[in-house]
């Protein structure tokens, strides 16, 4: 099996394995299995595991540990950040701006939203993914009290220019949440140059569990939030719970590994990228959907459209290379893909679409094998279709 569905999910790195073995082994003198917020030596112990977990995934994005909250995963950041920023703030009157192209647990947050009264703007991007900081700044009103985008789209791999549009919303007083799930580790992030208030992490797209992730919120100036879950008043009152200290320790391992082997990573994945893209273009009539400046794309996703095909045909007759026909949060609709369609692609070339995404396990032959396969099924596919015509 050729595995090129990283976007999706990631293997675990055996560094990251190997770290959170000892806190789930049932023995053990240090007993790292305990609580990590009791009160006695081995939640001491488990705890010191939480703490340097936080402190790893904080150096790889440029922050404080402290501002570092444990969520179960990117989708309860976003949720966290967008519903508690709103809340905190009061929702009568409120004003979002979002685009259209955000992931799906974004954009469903902002239309739970609209229903208690928020009203939300949704913003066409460029046909080639990207908001700029122009539309952002026109789309402003005085009752905006959130801007919300992602910084790496997980479909197609374009990147926002948030580090320009940060400063001129803190300007203006209004605060930035940022999914930056696709970004961590590909792109540097420095959160002490980047006024970002609010961002969105998660572990398995980085080569750590399942299960767990964290936002960053901003302690100067104080970025506040209603929590979402009550109970103990864990992680600073915003977010109660027991905390899984196996998946925290794995994901500070995870974002320790990424944070020295990036630009590595980043490097090797654009060069492959750029192989397969060239080899898939012997095909005739299909579509780049992913930017292909190396400035406005992230190096380890490329989404092509192939003219006269249907994508979920393809990538069933695909069996032994593992891709998407689009992000596998939205796979369930069967609808052509509505990021695709904010772009301005039709629905015929929605349709015909498949995300290739690269991780550190590919290589140059299975780029290679992977392409070999997609020109011949859908050579085969074409000349199935009544409707193809070369």
């Amino acid at each position: 099996m050729i595995y090129l569905d990283y976007a999706a999910t990631t293997p675990l790195d055996p560094q990251v394995f190997d770290a959170m073995l000892p806190y789930l082994a049932p023995g053990g003198a240090d007993l790292l299995w305990a609580n990590p917020a009791s009160t006695h030596a081995p939640g001491f112990r488990a705890r010191a595991g939480v703490e340097k977990a936080r402190a790893q995934v904080a150096a790889l994005i440029g922050a404080e540990p402290g501002e570092i909250v444990w969520t179960s995963g990117a989708t309860e950041s976003n949720n966290l950040a967008i519903k508690g920023a709103l809340e905190f703030r009061g929702l009568d009157g409120a004003h979002v701006v979002t685009s259209r192209t955000e992931h799906k647990c974004v954009l469903d947050t902002c239309r739970y939203l609209e229903t208690r009264g928020v009203r939300v703007t949704y913003l066409k991007p460029e046909a080639d993914g990207i908001v700029t900081p122009e539309q952002v700044l026109e789309a402003l009103t005085p009752q905006t009290a959130l801007v919300s985008l992602m910084w790496v789209n997980n479909e197609t791999g374009a990147i926002q220019d948030v580090e320009r549009l940060a400063p001129l919303l803190r300007a203006r007083g209004i605060q930035f949440h940022v999914d930056a799930v696709q970004a961590a580790g590909k792109l540097n992030i420095d959160l002490h140059a980047t006024p970002i208030d609010l961002l969105s992490l998660s572990a398995h797209k980085l080569y750590g569990p399942k299960g767990v992730g964290a936002l960053f919120v901003r302690k100067r100036p104080r970025a506040r939030l209603a929590p979402q879950i009550h109970g103990g008043g864990h992680e600073q009152g915003m977010r109660s719970g027991t905390l899984a200290t196996h998946q925290l320790v794995g994901m500070g391992a995870a974002f320790e590994v990424a944070a020295s082997r990036r630009e590595d990573d980043a490097r090797k994945l654009g060069d492959l990228r750029e192989a397969l893209w060239q080899r898939l273009s012997v095909l005739p009539r299909i579509l780049r959907n992913s930017p292909s400046s190396a400035l406005s794309a992230a190096p380890h996703i490329l989404n092509v459209s192939f003219e006269g095909v249907e994508g979920e045909s393809l990538r069933a007759s695909l069996p032994g290379v593992a891709v998407s026909s689009g992000s596998a949060c939205s796979s369930a609709t069967q609808e052509p893909s509505y990021v695709l369609r904010a772009l301005g692609r039709s629905d015929e070339q929605a349709n015909a679409s498949l995300r290739f995404s690269l991780g550190r396990l590919t290589t140059a032959a299975e780029i290679e094998a992977a392409a070999a396969r997609v020109i011949e099924k859908v050579q085969w596919l074409r000349e199935l279709s009544p409707l193809w015509t070369p």
